[in-house]
């Protein structure tokens, strides 16, 4: 059993596809930081989750607080800009006109907190999108996916058609780079993560 800090209906799915039993506590944090490499951000923003996550347990003295904590956090990078989730239809349309016929790069921040002490790792794949028209962008917009996701897209759902190739890995897009957690959460812990 493991904890996800995270309310992702992405990243529980991908962690029980993967046969991990997991039990979902959310993480309440400031997001704000003055940091401009995304693959920093990432990291930082991950270990904030599951350190977030930890002192909440202890504070409830809590036995999850024993079990490992998995957070992340995905980034999306496309000229000069972190693109978070957007704020509304104008900021989508304006982040997919970014996206439009170039290539841009998501970072996940992948952290595994054991007894208090967080350990993070990132992972970085470059994602080619098609030029999309304005009345693709609106029709993906009126989809209403774009909402609650970094750079107003899922790579996983209806924009998928949108997107030429990835370099790197696909569930890093998704969410949560299986290879790089399975890696870290066996040099945390000492086990496989499943």
């Amino acid at each position: 059993m493991i904890i996800l800090a995270s309310a992702s209906p992405r990243r529980s799915d991908i962690l029980r596809e993967l046969g991990v039993e997991i039990k979902i506590i959310t993480a309440d944090v400031d997001e704000s930081s003055g940091e401009r490499d995304p693959e920093a951000l990432a990291k930082e923003l991950a270990v904030k989750k599951g350190l977030a996550v930890y002192e909440r347990l202890k504070r409830e003295q809590s036995s999850d607080a024993s079990l490992p904590i998995v957070s992340a956090d995905t980034i999306v990078y496309c000229k000069g800009e972190i693109m978070g989730k957007p704020r509304n239809e104008d900021d989508a349309r304006r982040m997919l006109k970014a996206l439009s016929g170039g290539a841009h790069t998501v970072t996940t921040g992948v952290c595994v907190t054991l007894d208090g002490i967080a350990h993070a790792e990132s992972a970085a794949t470059t994602v080619y999108v098609d030029s999309l028209t304005d009345s693709e962008i609106d029709a993906y917009i009126k989809s209403k996916d774009p909402f609650d996701k970094a750079g107003a897209y899922g790579i996983q759902g209806i924009f998928s058609k949108h997107i030429s190739k990835i370099d790197g890995c696909y569930f890093n897009v998704v969410g949560l780079p299986t290879n790089t957690l399975a890696r870290l959460f066996k040099r945390v812990t000492g086990k496989p993560i499943a």
